[in-house]
């Protein structure tokens, strides 16, 4: 039974070091706790990560966990990203330096904003310290999605990453009401496209007879029941992860979330969420609906279409810094759909050119993820009046006050673009490649417009920061030690990758073949 599970061993550990972290809340002095929990969180992901690691160098792929699991390249290369990506936004949790030495986080996240209870946690200095056992359980579920080998899993997956992030998203310190807006606002989205995902299940289950993913491709290859019970069921189970990548038109929480939601945790769902939604995404279409690539493949090149269109044209009207990487992060989800659409024939039932566009999309989603998250960082340091300052007009004049913050978020920026010798080039040019190659070269040309005008507003915050009068209100904070490694952690991998991309992609293409 322990060679059965030794394979996931890191997703177990993740969960121990979750309920481990909800004792720390009740056996560790108040005063240390957040030190205690930080460096406990971090230690965790560090083992995990060591431990995927391990695992990817020795083992073969194979089924796992009384086969609810899938062990092969996609997954671990999907685990070891979301566990680099969450320690990084552990550390932005962690942080305590920004913003006059106290947390992102509210002292008292059930009292109600302006109440007396709020101003005595206030007073007293209360670390909300409990947002790191939540971060560990949503990495979890995110390890779990994108390695399920059965609906029934992934479902209970989805989940159990989303619980914390409906909680995360209401922490804020500042702004109470607007961070309690936007996660009452996601947790009833979010509960809607669960229920609609669940019922998809249900639908596909009456039609395979099976919840796992080669028993549905092998029922649609044996045309076992009428199409529409399978067709419905797909649409429904697609709406439900699509809800997670941010795409149209299933993106209205995305903006508001994204603003209402601490920074630290709008930078950690931003990329984590999106990679493991759309790895989860590529197993379920790869492995259980290859067979039906004819039907899914032109749905979502719509939805990619509109995705494009709306991320970028909304975004070119935003006055708001956190609204305008929300609508970036739209635009790059359907940039992402155009990668996924890359499949071209099959091979018993398999897409076989599935292996170069899971690679893409992973060398994609590293270069989003590197931008994204030291992008966030960034915007924690612009202060006024002590909160986060995010208009347009807080930010103007930001890199003539001090040149290396305005030069590092313009790299960001400039990689989010796809401007050559960043990693988003890269991520945009192997993607477009990917479905180009099987076809959709339309939709290549229109993900290049598209492209060029989400380049527009990226452009007009780089000219906001060098082009403007500096704003005497707006304050800029130092970085803490944490807020730093964030940063040019981001910075220095978004330029190898755009400088040296070789490594990555061999390393992406040599791992990228799913397994039944």
């Amino acid at each position: 039974m322990l060679q059965e599970f030794l394979p996931a061993a890191p997703v177990l550990l993740v969960l121990l070091g979750g309920t481990i972290a909800i004792i720390f809340e009740g056996a560790v002095p108040r005063l240390v706790r957040p030190t205690v929990q930080a460096a406990w969180t971090l230690l965790v992901l560090l083992g995990a990560f060591c431990w995927t690691l391990y695992g990817w160098t020795v083992y073969q792929p194979q089924l796992t966990a009384m086969n609810a699991l899938t062990l092969d390249g996609p997954a671990q290369l999907a685990w070891m990203l979301l566990l680099f990506f969450a320690a990084l936004g552990a550390l932005l949790f962690a942080e305590r330096r920004v913003g006059g030495g106290e947390s992102p986080f509210a002292p008292n996240a059930s009292a109600v904003p302006s109440s007396q209870v709020e101003r005595e946690a206030i007073a007293a200095r209360q670390e909300q310290t409990e947002v790191f056992p939540l971060l560990l359980f949503s990495v979890a579920g995110m390890m779990v999605f994108v390695a399920a080998n059965d609906l029934l899993v992934m479902f209970v997956a989805l989940e159990i990453l989303s619980f914390p992030l409906y909680v995360l998203s209401g922490m804020a310190r500042r702004r109470r009401l607007l961070s309690q807006e936007a996660s009452l606002k996601y947790f009833l989205l979010g509960g809607l496209s669960s229920a609609i995902f669940l019922y998809g299940i249900a639908l596909v289950f009456g039609y395979a007879g099976s919840f796992y993913f080669r028993d549905i491709d092998l029922a649609i290859q044996a045309n076992a029941q009428s199409p529409w019970l399978l067709l419905c069921g797909l649409g429904m189970v697609a709406i439900g992860v699509l809800f997670k990548i941010g795409a149209v038109p299933f993106h209205n929480w995305v903006p508001d979330v994204y603003q209402g939601a601490p920074t630290p945790v709008t930078a950690f769902m931003a990329i984590c969420t999106k990679l493991a939604a759309t790895m989860g995404l590529l197993r379920l279409l790869y492995v259980a609906l290859g067979s039906l690539r004819w039907d899914w493949q032109p749905m979502l090149a719509v939805v990619a279409v509109l995705t494009m269109l709306v991320g970028s044209l909304v975004g070119l009207v935003q006055t708001d810094v956190k609204r305008l990487l929300a609508y970036s992060s739209v635009a790059h989800a359907g940039f992402i759909l155009v990668g996924v659409i890359g499949a071209v024939t099959t091979v018993n039932g398999l897409a076989d050119d599935r292996v170069g566009s899971v690679s893409a999309i992973l060398i994609y989603l590293a270069a989003y993820g590197l931008a994204t998250m030291g992008a966030f960082a960034i915007v924690t340091l612009v202060r006024r009046s002590g909160a986060e300052a995010t208009s347009y007009a807080s930010w103007a004049g930001l890199g003539r006050r001090d040149p290396m913050l305005g030069v590092l978020m313009t790299i960001f920026l400039l990689s989010m673009a796809g401007i050559p010798l960043t990693g988003g080039f890269v991520g945009k040019l192997a993607v477009f490649a990917a479905a180009w190659n099987g076809g959709y070269s339309w939709l290549v040309l229109i993900a290049v417009v598209a492209s060029l005008i989400t380049a527009g507003f990226y452009f007009r915050i780089v000219w906001v920061m060098f082009g403007q009068t500096p704003n005497s209100e707006t304050a800029l904070v130092s970085p803490g030690v944490g807020t730093q490694i964030v940063i040019w952690v981001g910075v220095i991998g978004t330029i190898l990758l755009g400088v040296l991309p070789g490594p990555l992609l061999d390393i992406a293409i040599n791992s990228a073949g799913f397994i039944r």
